[in-house]
């Protein structure tokens, strides 16, 4: 029986190179892979997916308007599996649609994505696939200090750590940091503290 799969995880947990390898392990079976990415990613280029360790595959890049079930039954019904990068950035609508595929013609549907903002709140998309995927599983990632990174922290120029702004801006190693909650908020306390100080 297929599933609806959501693999979430910190910034820099592999999650992309777990989704190329992924991609890789079917086609090398002799299966035919749809490989999405929200258009609003561009990092790479368009249509490229591509992970920090150097592994990269061209991807269809889908508006956040484009109804995916209608995309797989008009134009790819012929791929055994469908693999999403970037997967928090879908809108909830769409990750019904995928969960619609994996019903409709029994085809697994696998997401890599974040699961929460440089806030700790979750994405829109990430939320949905809670709600509904048939199989939830972390890709886990380590802290500086050694502890399991959950949060996505967002860096300034000046590589403080920010805790205002828009939900999604994009950015790589040079803005986000993966951190543990506990080295998260000490990080806040530290800046408030010297923003106090030199306000006097």
């Amino acid at each position: 029986m297929a599933k609806l799969y959501f693999k979430y995880g910190a910034m820099g947990c592999s999650k992309t190179a777990q989704a190329l390898i992924t991609k890789f392990n079917y086609e090398e079976r002799g299966m035919r892979v749809l490989l999405l990415k929200p258009a609003i990613d561009t990092r790479d280029g368009a249509t490229k997916v591509r992970s920090r360790i150097g592994l990269e595959a061209d991807a269809l890049a889908v508006p956040e308007d484009c109804d995916l079930y209608r995309l797989y039954t008009d134009q790819y019904s012929d791929r055994q599996v469908v693999i999403v990068d970037e997967c928090q950035f879908l809108t909830p609508e769409q990750v019904d649609q995928l969960g619609k595929i994996v019903i409709d013609y029994n085809m697994p549907v696998l997401c890599f994505g974040l699961a929460t903002d440089f806030l700790t709140h979750l994405f829109p998309g990430s939320r949905r696939l809670f709600e509904i995927a048939e199989s939830i599983s972390e890709i886990k990632s380590v802290c500086r200090c050694g502890s399991k990174a959950t949060v996505n922290a967002r860096l300034d120029g000046q590589g403080n750590v920010v805790f205002e702004g828009k939900q999604v801006v994009l950015g790589g190693n040079d803005r986000y940091m993966a951190m543990c909650r506990k080295c998260w908020l000490k990080r806040k306390e530290e800046q408030e503290a010297a923003k106090a100080e030199g306000s006097k």
